[in-house]
Formats: structure tokens, sequence, C-alpha cells
């Protein structure tokens, strides 16, 4: 004679069939939050989110940096020279992250330094798509010689050597901070005009382009108030995935002492300077090569989720 225990569900009933015996309110209520979590993290990764975050920290320090330092990038005090940071045996908590050679507080320098990188890549990176687009756009409209010129001009830059080309003008012009921005602006302006130059053909060949062409609108009305906006969010998502590029290369040039000048400094710079005293000091040049490394990640992790979800060959 079996003996049954309790008025419960047996204890083989899973937890899938105890949720199909309640009613259907219970049960929607019960699966909503979770559903809108998956949703939430499947739209926004966690990776994302944290670059994005980084990102914004980045900015934020930026902006308010005078705030935020608390002592000025040229402030010395030789009698606290290479002061370890509080992490590494240091016991002088007015820095952080310690000094450097002639007793600057890297934690302050290196506020600046990401602002003086973060302005020097988005400019760089500005006057990069705003050359590449339009002369994309130039070689798409009046095709033909222009055409042929504008291509010239992206094999000839894409086959040279970009350093080259960069101590050739500054050896020649002298190094200043305006030269040094147009200068990385110059970097990668061939990769705009390639896209931007399909793109607008393509547009061209489509309807709308057309019809207000038929319309009697001026060239500069089509290429500005319609093909432009429809091309935008792939030249965005290009922007953010050259501008860790820019980043390296400003840290880059500045490594080798041809980037930004002192009294300045950036990421670059302070990593140049610190590998004199890598194995004395070495938290000189791991500060900026940290930010560097987690600043260019972020964006490009950024940029492949963009890229991800403005593609429409994608979803």
């Amino acid at each position: 004679m079996a003996i049954t225990t309790g008025s419960g569900p047996s204890a083989g009933e899973d937890a899938t069939t105890r949720e199909r015996n309640l009613p259907p309110g219970e049960i929607v209520e019960k699966r909503a939050p979770r559903g809108r979590t998956a949703r939430f993290f499947e739209a926004w990764p966690p990776s994302v989110l944290l670059a994005l975050g980084w990102i914004l920290a980045m900015l934020f320090i930026a902006a308010f940096v005078e705030i935020l330092a608390a002592y000025s990038y040229t402030a010395m005090d030789l009698r606290a020279r290479l002061t370890p940071p509080v992490f590494w045996g240091g016991t002088d908590v007015r820095h952080l992250l310690g000094t450097d050679e002639l007793g600057r507080d890297v934690l302050s320098r290196l506020l600046y330094s990401i602002r003086m990188s973060l302005l020097i890549a988005f400019f760089g990176t500005l006057i990069a798509a705003t050359l590449g687009t339009f002369l994309g756009i130039l070689a798409a409209h009046f095709r033909g010689w222009v055409e042929d010129v504008v291509l010239m001009a992206i094999d000839f830059q894409a086959s040279m050597p970009f350093l080259i080309i960069a101590l050739a003008v500054l050896a020649f012009f002298g190094n200043s901070l305006i030269l040094f921005i147009c200068l990385m602006g110059f970097h990668g302006w061939e990769r705009y005009a390639r896209i931007s130059r399909g793109l607008a053909i393509s547009a061209n060949e489509q309807g709308y382009a057309g019809a207000v062409r038929q319309l009697g609108a001026p060239a500069w009305r089509i290429y500005g108030r319609h093909i432009l906006p429809n091309i935008a969010s792939t030249l965005i998502v290009s922007m953010t995935l050259a501008f860790p590029e820019t980043i390296l290369l400003e840290s880059g040039l500045s490594f080798l002492g041809l980037g930004v000048q002192p009294p300045l400094t950036s990421l670059g710079n302070m990593v140049g300077y610190g590998r004199e005293y890598i194995t004395r000091a070495p938290w000189i040049m791991l500060a900026p090569s940290v930010i560097i490394i987690l600043t260019t990640l972020s964006i490009s992790i950024v940029g492949d989720w963009l890229r991800d979800r403005l593609d429409p060959t994608l979803k």
C-alpha cells in the first residue's frame, strides 16, 4: 500500500511544471522583470557599459581638470622628487601616484595629460573626417578628372608612411601645438574619402536624390541636406574606430619627442619622459600607459558596438 506524505507537489516536479500550474497573471508578473533585464543587457552589453563609463569619466576629467588636480602640472618640489605612490610603499598621501624626477605630482600631470591628449585626438579626428568627407563628396559629384585626382591623392596618402610625413613636416616647419593638431588631422583622411565617395555615388543613384535634383535644388543642398545625413551614421562609426588610432599616434610622436613640447604635457609625453626612470621609478610611465590602454580599448569597444547597431546588414 503506497503512502503519500504532504499535500504539496511531488519531489520530482520541476520548476517548469510548477510554473505551468500558476495563473497566467502570476506567470507574466514573474517573468517580466527577467525579460526586461535580459533585453537591456542584450542591447547594452556589460563591456559596452563599462567602456561608456570609462569614456564619460575621461570626459569629466578633461572638463573639470582645474578643480580635480591638486597641483599645477608645472609645480615642482625637488625635496619630494621620485616619491613612490602610496600603493608602492610611499607614505606621502599628498602624492597618491607619486612624483617624477622634478618633484611634480604624477596624478595632477596625468589629469592634465588626459585633457591634452583627448583634445588633440578629437580635433585631429574631426579635421581628418571633414577633409576626407569633403574630398569624397567632391569626387562623387564631379567624377571625371576630379575623381581621378582625388583617387590618386588617396592612393598616395595610403602608400606613404605617415611617420615619415610627420618627421619631414615637423623638421621643416618646427613644432607647435596648432601645427601638431593639423598634422594629426592629415592622418587617416583617405579612409573617410573612400567611404564618403562610395556612399555618395550610391545615394546619387537612389530615387530621393534624383527627385530633389529634378526640383531644381542646388548641389550643396542635395549633399548637405539629403545625402550627408543619410551617410552620417557610417562616418560617425568610422570616426569612433579611428579615434583610438589618433590617440596612439599622438602618444607615439610625443614619446619620440616630436609631439607636445614642455611645459605642456600629454600622455605620450609622460611616457616618453618616464622611460628614463623605468627601473628607478616605473610609476611615472606606468600611470599614463594604463590610461592610454584603457581609453583606446573603451573607444574601440564602443565603436564596434555602434557599428553593429547602425549597420542594417547585421540586424
